[in-house]
């Protein structure tokens, strides 16, 4: 249920903004490029105006198969005075949804300079000195190391409209005090993520841009003109499984970016030329089975080639199959079928599709928390 306040989502984001500030001495805002992360940062930059607390503390995690416009529009923010622009270009290991025989791009990988999409900025963070090599454990570790024994929080553009799975994580159980749109990382050192756009819509989020007279990453212009629907729009790595969509209009926008990273990435071509069939179930079973579960096994056991990413889904196509009533399993087979084609271990669809479907959980309906392995949990904070 929402419920109407007498302010704006504008006004609520400042307010909270102001809190944080008020409570963390060490704010960060992750930056990726995106119109969300844009506004969020803007906003930050106004209230930390006038407590003085400029520059804010603005931390990019460079993926290296990234857009040009993006790395242009991350420049053109590194240049801004009232910005501290943390720019890390380290050894960092992300997952591949393009590719089962490749599944994980070691970007930024040491002796394969000459293989990267393009060089490192000269001022930008070369060494992992974090001893994490994983992208989300990445973002914790960067506080554990610059703030061992003090109060710090990293803001992110989360909006609950992009997901249901989002709106139950952040709308139920409190995170620091009283607020719930946010979670806890590390709870000793006193380490939280906040969503302080968490009711924002993405009229929202294009209004405040406008009117704000703000810098923002020019691909969407790009992609509006090429006709791209805005739920499908995205400025990520192009090998992230929401972005695969990306490759089908690469080519023609930035036909150097794609020669690289179709050099550097095994799947990233096939995607391109097979388009939504790759990484879309088929609207009809093939004749050869007899069931979309079957269909889904025999994608699994061979598709699939990393053992332990095949054991990872098998387990959560498992749990699912036991949870969800029998009314719902031909649409939650097809959603894993899904997820193999797109190479979807961590769930990342298929959180959503079960969060939507909640109501045919066994046992009562989803109330929330977040998904792990297909099965609801709520979260638990380090320490």
């Amino acid at each position: 249920m929402k419920i109407l306040l007498d302010h704006t989502v504008r006004e609520g984001a400042l307010a909270r903004l102001r809190y944080i500030y008020e409570e963390f001495p060490n704010v960060y805002v992750n930056f990726s490029g995106g119109k969300d992360s844009c506004v969020l940062m803007e906003l930050a930059i106004e209230v930390a105006r006038e407590i003085g607390r400029l520059p804010v503390n603005v931390m990019f995690i460079d993926q290296e198969c990234e857009w040009q416009v993006v790395i242009d529009f991350c420049r053109r923010t590194a240049q801004r005075d009232d910005v501290n622009f943390i720019w890390l270009q380290c050894p960092v290991d992300l997952f591949n949804a393009s590719s089962t025989d490749e599944p994980w791009l070691h970007a930024w990988e040491i002796g394969r300079d000459e293989d990267w999409v393009r060089p490192r900025e000269s001022y930008s963070i070369h060494e992992n000195v974090f001893d994490e090599y994983r992208l989300e454990p990445l973002f914790e570790a960067h506080m554990r190391h610059h703030h061992p024994n003090e109060k710090c929080c990293r803001l992110a553009g989360v909006r609950v409209e992009e997901s249901p799975a989002r709106k139950m994580g952040l709308t139920v159980y409190p995170t620091y005090k009283h607020i719930t749109w946010g979670a806890k990382k590390d709870v000793k050192r006193g380490h939280y993520v906040f969503h302080p756009l968490y009711d924002w819509s993405y009229t929202d989020i294009w209004k405040a841009i406008h009117e704000g007279g703000w810098d923002y990453c020019h691909l969407y212009d790009r992609e509006y003109q090429y006709g791209i629907p805005v739920i499908d729009m995205r400025v990520s790595n192009v090998n992230h499984e929401t972005a695969l969509r990306n490759l089908f209009f690469m080519q023609e926008f930035e036909p150097k970016t794609w020669n690289r990273i179709t050099q550097r990435l095994a799947g990233l071509h096939a995607v391109a030329q097979l388009r939504s069939r790759f990484i879309a179930a088929p609207k009809e079973l093939p004749v050869m089975f007899s069931s979309w579960q079957e269909y889904r096994d025999h994608l699994l056991e061979n598709l699939i080639t990393d053992p332990k990413i095949r054991g990872t889904m098998r387990k959560q196509f498992a749990s699912n199959d036991r949870n969800f009533s029998e009314v719902i399993h031909h649409k939650l087979w097809r959603q894993h079928i899904a997820c193999i084609l797109s190479n979807d271990y961590h769930g990342t669809k298929l959180n959503t599709f079960v969060a939507a479907n909640g109501k045919y959980l066994k046992g009562g309906k989803f109330k929330g928390g977040m998904f792990q392995g297909g099965k609801l949990i709520k979260e638990k904070a380090n320490g």
